[in-house]
């Protein structure tokens, strides 16, 4: 099988292509890929890391407002047509994948027009511009969430399939699990809760954080907190005004990024996150209850419909952005985190939007395309 994998930009929307690639990969390992990308985003470190080839045209989100900066953008994007055909017409794929973002425009236009099957595969509950405006163009949509389908007119085929990725519910010992909380200082026996705001860090989230550790709000249970390597020093050098040393700070581990996050993620009883489509689906998976802290001001506020996919079913909490403060976000940690059977009915409750076999399911669905 010969494929092309679109998809730029984000980890969000480049994972999911390499999980896919993977996938297919293993089951047919005389297969070919390679990724179309840009310039610019997360594929530049990340698919050459995985293995696969990256080849680049130009492409660009294009806004209503008319400006010189966006006709260039709209000239190179025009541009990028072209690119892509001459990469898809070398490498006679048997099948166009996108995976998100407006690298997806190109590729999946070029294709349609050439007669090749075309896949996409949209991640988040509240579909992003290019599924809607490539519906009619595409041979199957595949979503994450059920959600999303309504909010997709005009296509073809849509199939509900989940999102693939890394992090998978575990089962470990009594004695695994002192281990990995020991190994941070902390106890097992105490309450967990733990926080984060992706790759990057969450300010808010993070600032909320600060303040509850300042003020010992959180007497009831324990934090490990990963602020983004970006905020980390930040961080440290903050609390340090209040004679808090970052690494011993009672009750709470502070770090700037989480190597080992299935395990850490498999034994808390809390999670306090942004809510992109993998982190929904991973704590959907993993059956935890969370408070979600959706990002704004990112396209069709698609963070927000992720979140009300778990608040939805009472298995999530939703603070916005702009009223997270520490004595909100205690009191929402403490009405979960102080009655396990709250713990439990909200983790039940996630476990119902849960997905597996998602890597069979779609690959099942690439064959159909590919005959």
């Amino acid at each position: 099988m010969r494929v092309i994998i679109a998809a730029a930009g984000t980890a969000g929307h480049i994972n999911p292509g390499l999980a896919i690639a993977n996938k297919i990969k293993h089951e047919e390992k005389d297969s070919k890929i390679i990724f179309i990308g840009t310039t610019r985003g997360l594929e530049n470190d990340l698919v050459p890391r995985a293995g696969y080839e990256l080849r680049t045209i130009e492409a660009y989100g294009l806004s209503k407002k008319v400006s010189i900066d966006n006709l260039k953008k709209m000239y190179k994007t025009y541009k990028g047509l072209g690119q892509a055909k001459k990469i898809i017409k070398e490498f006679k794929p048997d099948i166009v994948i996108g995976t998100g973002g407006y690298i997806c425009g190109a590729s999946i236009s070029v294709a349609h027009k050439l007669g090749i099957p075309t896949m996409l595969h949209e991640s988040n509950a509240f579909p992003g511009k290019a599924v809607k405006m490539l519906a009619k163009k595409t041979n199957t949509i595949l979503v994450s969430f059920k959600d999303a389908i309504p909010r997709i007119k005009n296509a073809s085929n849509i199939v509900y399939t989940g999102t693939p990725v890394k992090i998978k519910k575990k089962e470990y010992s009594t004695e695994q699990k002192e281990k990995i909380i020991g190994e941070l200082g902390l106890k097992l026996s105490e309450p967990t809760v733990l926080v984060f705001g992706g790759s990057q860090g969450a300010k808010r989230i993070n600032d909320a954080i600060i303040k509850i550790i300042k003020n010992k709000l959180n007497n009831d249970y324990q934090i490990i907190w990963a602020t983004g390597p970006k905020q980390y020093d930040i961080i440290k050098e903050e609390v340090e005004k209040n004679n808090i040393n970052i690494d011993n700070i009672p009750k709470t581990k502070v770090l700037p990024y989480i190597y080992n996050m299935e395990e850490i993620m498999n034994i808390v009883d809390i999670i306090v996150a942004r809510s992109g489509a993998m982190t929904i689906t991973e704590i959907s998976n993993l059956g935890k209850p969370s408070i979600l802290v959706p990002l704004p001001n990112v396209s069709h506020n698609h963070q927000l419909y992720n979140a009300k996919v778990l608040e939805n079913i009472k298995a999530a909490k939703i603070i916005l952005d702009d009223e997270i403060e520490e004595n909100k976000l205690n009191n929402t940690i403490k009405e979960i985190i102080l009655h396990k059977s709250k713990i439990k009915e909200m983790g039940e409750n996630a476990l119902k939007v849960s997905t597996n076999n998602v890597e069979e399911k779609i690959y099942e669905e690439v064959k159909k395309l590919v005959k």
